[in-house]
């Protein structure tokens, strides 16, 4: 018998060190006992005895922290019990008449053992994964175990004393051990622990550096230098991890209990994380058209695909299809988002909205799965409207590429579910897209074809009418001295340029100020002063500047002024200032850009000329020139080589047009070298003609010149009515520059004093005037 149970023992042991039969009942029912048992065996040789010792102690030492923690070994060891004779062969699994009645009680067992399972695996898993990460990397946040010292005090204070017994390097975190030796005195103290750390830049270079050291302090035996590389921790890393998904597996295999990681927690993320607005959950109080101002035609589009939905009989008794999706373009803030909402309030069907950015994670196959999980939902859902924000984040351009890999990128695999889904064999009628983007050119052209999305509604930057509109929207909700409609008008002129986003901000900055100043109700002066902030920043009078420099500033301006003012094709003149800005602007002169399209040839010329009204004025009346015009010159080389290059106006050139967004994309330019000469050449003689012009005006006018400068210098800043009363009306007339008596009669009544700022947002250095052709127009001096 006692050989038989030996025997037993053995065969046991062996089932226990198989590592993947060592699962469940051989790790958890060897108890003291029986490894007392096994080591008295006389079967058990000496090798395996101290193998055994040590996986005694192992399993010690796991069921001392267990038990630290507040584990249950009786509750445990139990389940593991029962589990084992739940995965044994079928033919103990027999079944027992009596296991209907005890169901109730072993289903709420089974849930206990399945926590208290989870709960010792992962528990095991932490301390695993947390001795790791101790043994790989010194605390340094323990001062009493690791303390770190500069270069210098390694230097004078261990090594030139030869306190120091050896170097450790560690190239892997840069960083260096320094092993002092037995009774080290540092600091004229003696120390009690032998070990510093020092982080290293260049821990290539240390040993040479060290050895250096070395010879300048005269130190003949060099300290010995040990390397230390971090494969054994990383081979520890890779260890815990196997042992991990060992575990994850065992967990996964075990009847009743479910991974942690398992089917479901994938499925969980490739389930599209939409926004959904149904009529049915409840009535929509978001957006509504009736909210959206401007925008008249984008809406009249937009409306027709609600009204498809609303009423699809309409359309279907003359044979017509809608429209299977709409791309929404434009630039940001002119109200796309804006308006998808108004569909999702009005259109009365299911509305899902996503993000184009929510697709994508870092796992592969994810960005299929939610677009394919997303078109299942709208398909239960029919019919529907499907609305993606910011589409080029997974509609870019296909690059035909393979990456290294072999296979297309996640967002190409992406963009193809999306273009299946939209317009594929299992294509289901009653879905409608939506989607809205401002970098259309980067859309891929199998996305833009007619049967994905057949309609592209442009919104563009808003006109003066609908500027108009947009204000008395925004400032239905403000506390207002005076109807809306009494600001909307002059504030629409002197906002050129804006986008609605920028109204929006206008008018709440107007309220800001207002309770910033403690003011009951929002005036025309709270409105003026909201306009100047978001143009040029707010004002910096701390910025002290020189007399000297004060007085090249106001002749800078005081140029552009006049040449804008004498010139027949230039803007209206509408402010001029030398008061300082927080967008490092020392002064600026400003003009109110007409809404225009088309600009002729004469036109783009005497922008060219207002812009270098500055540098010249500054010449003709210092003999010397400054840095303040870089920003004069940056516009007028962009007008110059707009016109020889792209607008086909220099009879030299000819009449060609070469893209610069063209040549940034082919990354290289489409004529010769002799073209690219002549180019450059017409440029600077453009730019050379209206140096010369701007001469001209401002040496006819010279005493015109100075009576605005001195007036500058004085006042700070001139307006219209300033400037006319100093030197007579334009002579080509007032430029169509609307009445604004009586808004600047509301704001002297407000301040009490002349108004010191009559802004407008002139076209300056932005993309939207880049892309239609358009010059500056705010001429800015910088320090």
């Amino acid at each position: 018998m006692h050989r038989n149970i030996n025997h037993f023992q053995i065969h046991y042991l062996k089932t226990f060190l198989k590592g993947s039969a060592c699962n469940r009942s051989c790790l958890l029912n060897v108890n003291r006992k029986l490894f007392s048992n096994f080591l008295s065996s006389r079967h058990i040789n000496c090798p395996r005895r101290k193998v055994l010792k040590a996986v005694k102690n192992e399993y010690g030492a796991v069921w001392a922290l267990l038990h630290r923690s507040g584990f249950n070994e009786n509750e445990f060891v139990r389940y593991i019990n029962k589990r084992n004779i739940h995965s044994s062969s079928q033919r103990f699994q027999q079944n027992d008449p009596n296991d209907r009645e005890k169901k109730p009680k072993k289903d709420s067992e089974d849930k206990v053992s399945s926590l208290l399972a989870k709960a010792f695996l992962w528990m095991l898993t932490a301390y695993m994964i947390i001795a790791v990460i101790s043994l790989m990397f010194p605390n340094s946040s323990q001062p009493e175990v690791v303390r770190y010292v500069s270069w210098n005090e390694f230097l004078y204070q261990m090594l030139a004393k030869g306190e120091v017994e050896e170097i450790i390097v560690r190239p892997d975190v840069e960083v260096v051990t320094i092993v002092l030796h037995e009774g080290a005195i540092v600091k004229g103290k003696r120390v009690d622990h032998r070990t510093y750390h020092m982080n290293v830049v260049d821990i290539n270079k240390f040993e040479d550096k060290l050895r250096e050291a070395e010879r300048r302090l005269g130190i003949k035996e060099g300290v010995p230098v040990t390397y230390e590389r971090g494969g054994d921790a990383a081979g520890r890393l890779l260890i815990t991890l196997l042992l991990i998904g060992i575990i994850l597996s065992i967990l996964s295999r075990s009847r009743g209990i479910r991974s942690p990681l398992s089917m479901d927690t994938f499925t969980q993320l490739g389930r599209a994380k939409f926004t959904l607005i149904d009529p049915l959950t409840g009535p929509g109080k978001g957006v509504h058209f009736s909210d959206v101002a401007g925008l008249k035609e984008a809406k009249q589009e937009v409306m027709e695909f609600v009204d498809y939905l609303k009423r699809p009989e309409k359309y279907k008794m003359l044979g017509a299809k809608v429209p299977r999706g709409a791309l929404l373009l434009g630039p940001p803030g002119c109200g796309k988002t804006l308006l998808a909402k108004a569909v999702a309030t009005e259109s009365n069907v299911p509305f899902l909205s996503m993000n184009g950015s929510e697709f994508i994670e870092m796992i592969g196959g994810l960005g299929a799965a939610r677009v394919r999980n997303l078109f299942n939902e709208a398909r239960k859902r029919a019919p529907c409207i499907i609305y993606i924000d910011e589409i080029d984040a997974i509609g870019k351009k296909r690059s035909g590429q393979m990456n290294l890999s072999g296979a297309s990128g996640e967002s190409e695999q992406t963009l193809n579910q999306l273009l299946v889904e939209m317009d594929g064999m299992a294509t289901k009628e009653g879905i409608i897209m939506l989607a809205s983007t401002n970098r259309a050119d980067i859309l891929d052209k199998a996305l833009l074809r007619p049967g994905r999305f057949d309609r592209h509604i442009l919104i563009d930057l808003p006109d003066i009418e609908e500027r108009q509109q947009i204000f008395e929207q925004h400032l239905k909700h403000i506390v207002l001295e005076k109807p809306p409609n009494y600001y909307s008008k002059r504030l629409a002129y002197l906002t050129p340029g804006f986008s609605g986003a920028d109204i929006a901000n206008v008018c709440n900055e107007a309220a800001l100020h207002a309770a910033r100043v403690k003011q009951k109700q929002v005036t025309a002066r709270n409105l003026e002063y909201a306009v100047e902030r978001v143009v040029g920043g707010t004002e910096k009078r701390s910025h002290a500047m020189s007399p000297e420099e004060k007085k090249v500033v106001a002749y800078h301006e005081s140029g552009h002024t006049l040449v804008g003012w004498m010139l027949e094709h230039t803007d209206a003149f509408l402010k001029v200032t030398i008061v300082p800005r927080t967008n490092l602007a020392l002064g600026f002169a400003q003009y109110v850009p007409r809404d225009m399209k088309l600009h002729s040839k004469e036109e783009l010329f005497e922008k060219m000329c207002m812009a270098l009204g500055g540098r010249v004025a500054e010449s003709l009346t210092f003999n010397r020139v400054t840095t303040g015009a870089q920003n004069d010159l940056e516009k007028v080389t962009k007008i110059a080589y707009a016109q020889v290059r792209e607008f086909g106006m220099s009879p030299v050139v000819g009449l060609v047009s070469f893209s610069e967004q063209e040549m940034k994309e082919r990354g290289k330019k489409p004529f010769s070298k002799k073209m690219a000469a002549l180019i450059d050449q017409e440029a600077r003689r453009l730019i050379a003609d209206a140096y010369k012009r701007t001469e001209e005006v401002l040496l006819k006018n010279k005493d015109k010149l100075e009576l605005i400068a001195e007036n500058l210098l004085k006042k700070e800043t001139l307006n219209y009515e300033d400037v006319e009363k100093l030197i007579g009306p334009p002579p080509y007339g007032k430029k169509k520059l609307i009445e604004q008596a009586e808004f600047e009669e509301s704001v002297r009544s407000d301040a009490g004093v002349v108004p010191v700022s009559n802004t407008a947002k002139g076209i300056s250095t932005s993309q939207h005037e880049a892309e239609n052709g358009k010059s500056p127009e705010q001429s800015v001096t910088k320090s």
